[in-house]
């Protein structure tokens, strides 16, 4: 049998909507998930907007304000972490070079800016978590001028398109996310993994 998580924490969180203070939850949801879990609050305001049609856009504003404080400490901690962590590279070697791949990178957004405005928007349209975005703009240092608009408008496309499908497609949506949960769970995983590979590498580079 295969191993399932995201399916039982996909049921967990359809057990949270399903409470009286669900939008406190999803606001909280969306808090966490833009910091550490794995499970994206689409999964929560999906099955509020099929309960509430009317009151679908309210519950993806509730998750936006979630999500954008919740990128806000992700960006701290990806930038503070790694300082925490530096006398361990450097015990390890590896400081300088990682140092060096950081420069870089803050070198070329110095260079053009708004480059990385685009990219993190355009990121923001795939089905990467948004802890991805948060802990890596940290540690390379995005300029917040382009971090929190770039954020706001990746995750508002999402939770408002969602809300949109809902109102449309009804039940039909949100049977359509419980039926694929599990692939797309590990496919996330997947994705993040391979970013901080990414990451290692390029720093190491």
């Amino acid at each position: 049998m295969a191993l399932k998580i995201f399916g039982p924490l996909y049921e967990r969180t359809i057990s949270w909507a399903r409470h009286r203070h669900a939008p406190a939850y999803l606001t909280g949801l969306s808090f966490i998930e833009a910091i550490i879990f794995p499970i994206m609050p689409e999964v929560m305001l999906a099955p509020m907007s099929v309960a509430q049609p009317k009151r679908a856009f309210w519950f993806a504003t509730l998750s936006i304000v979630g999500s954008m404080l919740g990128a806000v400490v992700g960006y701290a901690l990806g930038h503070y972490a790694f300082e925490a962590l530096k006398p361990m590279f450097a015990a390890l070697g590896m400081l300088p070079s990682i140092e060096a791949g950081i420069a870089t990178v803050q070198a070329k957004m110095v260079e053009s800016p708004w480059a990385v405005f685009t990219f993190l928007v355009l990121g923001g349209f795939m089905p990467i978590p948004m802890k991805v975005f948060t802990w890596a703009s940290g540690i390379v240092g995005v300029p917040m001028l382009q971090y929190l608009p770039s954020m706001f408008i990746g995750r508002a496309k999402r939770v408002y398109l969602l809300a949109l499908a809902i109102r449309i497609g009804g039940e039909r949506a949100e049977a359509a996310l419980r039926r694929y949960i599990e692939p797309i769970g590990w496919i996330a995983t997947a994705v993040v993994a391979v970013a901080i590979a990414v990451l290692v590498w390029h720093s190491q580079r």
